[in-house]
Formats: C-alpha cells, sequence, structure tokens
C-alpha cells in the first residue's frame, strides 16, 4: 500500500454447476492463498457461488438458501484475512432474485452490489430468473442482518483514501450508459467486473478492447474476472478470461486455453491514477454522497512490485512495426512543425550549428526532413562546424562526412583565435580550464550562427534536447538559445532510439557514420582531449547516466511523483545495473538541478511538444526560477529506507 500500490488478483476458481459445497471450498482457499501472496483485492467471477450455468435452476429455493449460506461462510472464513473479496452469488432480496456481488472484508460483509442490467438476448435469459434493482431497494437480508444493497456503493480505505472501489457485473461491462459511469462519478478509483460470459470468436478481444478502454476514459483501474473451468457446456462454452487494466494499460491477462492458471495478479497505482485526475480539469465528480459509502481500514504495508516498470519511459518498448510506426510520427511531428516556422518566418533557409553528436545529428536528420516536405534545395542548409580546444577528430569528421552524405552546405569555422582574443579582452588566463573558460567557446558559436543566419536571410534551429532542459546542461545564452527548437521535447535516450532508427533506415554509409555517432561518448566538448586525443569531458561522468534522470523526469513530472517513490522505482526498474547509492545520488543531483536551473528553461526558445512530458514555459511547466528544492530532498531523506 506504500505508494500507492495494491495488490490486486482476479481469479477463476474450479467449480461444479449447482455444487455450492464445493464452489464455497474453492472460493475459501482462494481467500487464503491470496491472503499469503500480500493481495489485498480479489475478484472472483459472477455467479461463482452457484455457477453462471445454472439455468432454471435458479428458480429453486434449495440452490438459493445454500447460496445464502455460503456467503455467511466465506465471510466468516476471511476474518483475519486482511483483503477485499468480490464475491459473485445469485441472493433473494423482497422475494425478488438478484445476480448480485458480495463485497467482504475481514470476516464483515460491507454491502451487496446487485447487476443493474440483466442480459436477455441471444443465447443470454437473465431476466427469466434474475430482476433488475429499482430505487427502493435499499438493504438486503443475509442470515440474520441486513446490509446495504445498491448498484452505486463505493466502498473506500479509510487509510489508503485513493482506494474507492466500485463494482459492475457481467454484460454491464458493454453497456455505453453502464454502472462504471456512474460509480466513477462517485468517485470509485477500481471498478471490479465480475463476469460470466460464453466465449466465442472474437470475444476475448472485444472483452480485452472494452476493458482498456474504460479504464482510460474513467482514469482508472478496471478488473474483469471471468467464469470459466466447471460450467455447463450444454450450449455454450465458459472459459477463463481474466483482466487487470490500469488507466488504458494491460497490467496482467489469463489468456483463455492456456496451459497456465486462470488468474491476472498485479499491483495497482493509485498515486497514479489521482494524478490522472488531479490534472484533467474534463474529469469532474458528483456532489460526494457518503450514503453510498462503506469504509473499511488497512494496514500500511509496503507491496511486493511484479508489474513492469519501464526503465526507458521515453522510449516505445515494443519491437519491430509498432516502433517504427512510432518513431516515424514523431519524427514527422518534429519535422512539420519546424517546416511551418520556416515559412511564417519567412525565412530562406536554416542554420545549425553541427557537433558530431547525438543532439545536432538529430536536429540536422529533421531539419532533412522539413526542407524535403517543403521542397526545399538541401545546398541551402548550412550546417556549421566550430572546432576549438576541446574538439575532437572523430566527432569533427563524422559532422563533415554526415553533411556531404547529406548534401546540405558544410561550413568549418575555427573559433580558437576568438576565444583567445575574447579571454585576453576578459582577462581570462587560457590556462584556467573552468566555466569561463567553457562558456566562451559555447558562447562564441551561438554569436556566429546568429550572425551567419542574419547574413543568409535563415532561420537558426537549436538542437538541445529534454534531458539537457530539465538538468539545465546548457550554456546561458549559448546552446541555451536559437530561433527554433524542434529537439526540445525529445529525451536523451529516445533520441539515441531515433538516430538509431533512422541509421537502420538510411543507406549503408550513411549508417555507418550514424553508428559511429551513436558509438561516440555524450560530451559538450569545451574541455581539451585527453594525451591519445579521445574525449576527455563526458557528460555522464559529471551529471549522471542519461537512462537515469529521463526516468526520474518522466515520473517527477508526468505524475508528480514522491521523490522517494521514484527512488523505490528505480531501484526496481533498474536492478543490477546500479547499486542504491548510485540511484540515491544521481536522484539528489536530479532534484537540485531540476530547480535551479529553472531560470533557463523560463526564457528557453519555441519548440514542439511531442509527447505527454515538455517543459515549455508557456503551457506545460510554469514554476518560479527562485523555488527552493529542500522539501523533495527532505521527503527523499525521511522515506528512502521504506
Amino acid at each position: 500500500m506504500k505508494n500507492g500500490f495494491l495488490k490486486v488478483k482476479c481469479y477463476s476458481p474450479e467449480l461444479h454447476v449447482a455444487d455450492v459445497k464445493f464452489n464455497t471450498a474453492r472460493i475459501i482457499q482462494a481467500i487464503w492463498d491470496s491472503d499469503s501472496e500480500g493481495v489485498k483485492l480479489l475478484v472472483l467471477p459472477e455467479l461463482c457461488v452457484s455457477g453462471a450455468s445454472c439455468a432454471d435452476l435458479f428458480l429453486q429455493r434449495s440452490l438459493i438458501s445454500a447460496c445464502e449460506s455460503a456467503i455467511l461462510d466465506i465471510a466468516e472464513a476471511s476474518y483475519e484475512h486482511e483483503l477485499l473479496v468480490v464475491v459473485g452469488a445469485p441472493l433473494l432480496n423482497h422475494e425478488k432474485l438478484y445476480n448480485c456481488a458480495v463485497v467482504i472484508f475481514n470476516g464483515q460483509i460491507l454491502g451487496v452490489v446487485p447487476k443493474s442490467k440483466p442480459l436477455n438476448c441471444g443465447a443470454s435469459y437473465e431476466l427469466r430468473h434474475f430482476s433488475a434493482p429499482c430505487g427502493a431497494d435499499s438493504n438486503i437480508r443475509i442470515g440474520e442482518m441486513y446490509y446495504p444493497f445498491s448498484p452505486e456503493l463505493i466502498f473506500e480505505c479509510v487509510t489508503m483514501p485513493s482506494l474507492k472501489l466500485g463494482v459492475e457485473i457481467g454484460s454491464d461491462l458493454f453497456c455505453c450508459d453502464s454502472a462504471s459511469t456512474r460509480l466513477v462519478s462517485l468517485g470509485a478509483s477500481i471498478i471490479a467486473c465480475p463476469m460470466a460470459s460464453p466465449i466465442a470468436v472474437g470475444s476475448e478481444e472485444r472483452a480485452l478492447l472494452v476493458a482498456k478502454a474504460k479504464s482510460l476514459t474513467h482514469k482508472c483501474a478496471y478488473l474483469v474476472a471471468s467464469a470459466g473451468e466447471g460450467e455447463s457446456t450444454t450450449d455454450t462454452l465458459f472459459a477463463p478470461h481474466n483482466i487487470i487494466c490500469e488507466n488504458g494499460k494491460v497490467l496482467s491477462e489469463s489468456v483463455p486455453f492456456s496451459d497456465t492458471e486462470c488468474v491476472a495478479s498485479s499491483e495497482l497505482d493509485l498515486e497514479l491514477i489521482a494524478s490522472e485526475r488531479q490534472r484533467d480539469n474534463t474529469f469532474t465528480l458528483d456532489r460526494y454522497e457518503h450514503e453510498n459509502s462503506k469504509f473499511f481500514i488497512l494496514k500500511q504495508e509496503k507491496t511486493a512490485l511484479t508489474r513492469a516498470i519501464d526503465k526507458l519511459p521515453f522510449v516505445i518498448d515494443e519491437g519491430g512495426d509498432k516502433a517504427r510506426a512510432r518513431y516515424e510520427k514523431i519524427l514527422t511531428i518534429q519535422a512539420r512543425a519546424l517546416a511551418k516556422r520556416l515559412v511564417s518566418s519567412h525565412s530562406k533557409s536554416a542554420v545549425m550549428g553541427i557537433s558530431g553528436g547525438l543532439d545536432s545529428t538529430l536536429g540536422m536528420l529533421v531539419v532533412l526532413r522539413a526542407f524535403d516536405y517543403l521542397g526545399w534545395d538541401r545546398s541551402e542548409f548550412y550546417c556549421i562546424s566550430m572546432p576549438c580546444f576541446g574538439t575532437s577528430a572523430r566527432t569533427k569528421s563524422n559532422a563533415q562526412r554526415l553533411c556531404e552524405l547529406c548534401g546540405v552546405t558544410f561550413k568549418e569555422i575555427d573559433i580558437s583565435n576568438a576565444v583567445r582574443v575574447h579571454f585576453a579582452d576578459i582577462g581570462h588566463d587560457e590556462n584556467d580550464h573552468s566555466v569561463a573558460f567553457e562558456n566562451a567557446q559555447a558562447r562564441e558559436r551561438t554569436q556566429i550562427l546568429m550572425d551567419f543566419s542574419n547574413k543568409v536571410g535563415a532561420l537558426v534551429v537549436g538542437t538541445g534536447d529534454l534531458s539537457e532542459i530539465a538538468l539545465g546542461w546548457s550554456t546561458y545564452n549559448a546552446d541555451h538559445m536559437s530561433m527554433y527548437n524542434p529537439n526540445c521535447d525529445i529525451s536523451k535516450t529516445l533520441v539515441r532510439a531515433l538516430v538509431g532508427y533512422e541509421a537502420a533506415r538510411l543507406g549503408k554509409e550513411l549508417s555507418e557514420v550514424l553508428s559511429d555517432i551513436l558509438g561516440t561518448p555524450v560530451s559538450p566538448e569545451l574541455l581539451p582531449p585527453d594525451k591519445s586525443g579521445k574525449i576527455a569531458q563526458k557528460t555522464e561522468d559529471l551529471v549522471g547516466p542519461y537512462e537515469l534522470h529521463d526516468f526520474f523526469l518522466y515520473y517527477f513530472i508526468r505524475y508528480a511523483f514522491a521523490p522517494s517513490k521514484i527512488y523505490r522505482l528505480a531501484k526496481y526498474a533498474f536492478d543490477g545495473e546500479y547499486d542504491d547509492d548510485t540511484i540515491y545520488k544521481w536522484l539528489q543531483m536530479f532534484i537540485k538541478r531540476f530547480f535551479t536551473q529553472q531560470f533557463k528553461r523560463s526564457c528557453s526558445p519555441d519548440g514542439v511538444k511531442v509527447g505527454s512530458v515538455a517543459l515549455s514555459p508557456r503551457g506545460d511547466l510554469k514554476m518560479p526560477s527562485d523555488a527552493t528544492y529542500w522539501a523533495w530532498l527532505d521527503e527523499l531523506e525521511a522515506n528512502k529506507d521504506f
């Protein structure tokens, strides 16, 4: 439960049709097993106490009485087992039979949810046996006690306010005005759907599609537990298909007819859901109605994680055509946005500083796409190499070769003498390799780009990426500045993936150059090379691995997670690659730099947004430049060991 994680399970126990005693024993065993696994919410199928295929046996009082007794036995057996259980059973209320989901916690029945829309078409004839609930039925008697009875019950956890459970049953999953819409409007963050639908060709795909869509549109978790093994095959076949979705993403799924157990299990991130709802003003709740809420208390525990955590959240993890299509879309967005700016600014061409590094390489590839889209001559694109004290032979030759192969105009302007004159002007010793030594080179390069762009009537295209912008890893009013930056929303890990995509797509000679650029250490090249002529100043040695910083950035901005939660997720995602102390050190570095470098982001140039994380001061991140970071560091220190 710590950090908003809740372990959940959808399970289809074996059953015998109308054998309530057998079914009850299997359900109780499932509760005990789930509790030992750390599960806090167990969802069982529709009508699993009796079996969903009893047909006219539902009209037999003997069966219904046995089911009522079974619910009391299940509740009693759940005592001292701290988990919510959603179990399906047929129950009588005021001489009407209802298809119900009973919610049980630690020996108590919290409430009973009747199916709001019994299905009566095709092979289903539920209205032959079950009634639809009406507003007058607010309580139901089970044994000697009365319990809440309504399709709109919300089950809330006192110790975990983001845990609010609603239940809709079976075919309600496919209704456009299903119970889940109302439940979500009442605050439900989890919708449990006990289900018993016969399998048919395409039925699994349809159920998965609808569950994903509901979890996305409702910004919730959606859990489906389907009836299966043991149901009657008189006219139809049931096969368990259990699904756990969270905010449009499938966390776990059990596939029908597989050899694996009929179970889907994972950990929901309820803080993620709460974050999505908080930032989306189109998501609104109805007036909070406490009469619909039933409360329970869970102990605060640390939930062990088994769900997949993307260690490269900006990079598409699916291979093949899906990844290629996504990368192509990103590059197209970048190129079309730049093309529009070139036209609207009445530019005749474009100017870019080319270094032979990853960022300028991606920027160049984007400009080429924009020029091709506009039908402009590539030779009107000026790529300027400006070697100085830290430029290595490898990056310099890669930059020149890349320009030659792409048919752009390559210019080399050595800035060493200009920088030395500047050092003399400001009284700086060239042997003093301080920040003034480094930044003077960067600012000289930007001056040349700006002035040359005026000379040829061009737009200066920036190359700084999202990761550098987040860390402030740029020289103010130097590489920090341009006239338009198509890379501003591309993280360093995504830059690498996009250049790799282009390397695989383009011809052999270009591929060789791009591959060598991919293999070059990331560096601003502002300090002299080592004795062997290799790059001495490596960015990731100074500020930390970009894959870690991109991970921190994604969860810090996208979901506003607390630093301690980000630390926990990073330890899990990068297990075996970085030790805990290393992750902790670079997370502290990220927090400090993110806050102290906001002044650079506050006056950053225009650039196109391509993903869900962006840092533009004009829309996505409105943050004061003088905010302090101590609250975040204190939270990390206080909770890092939990």
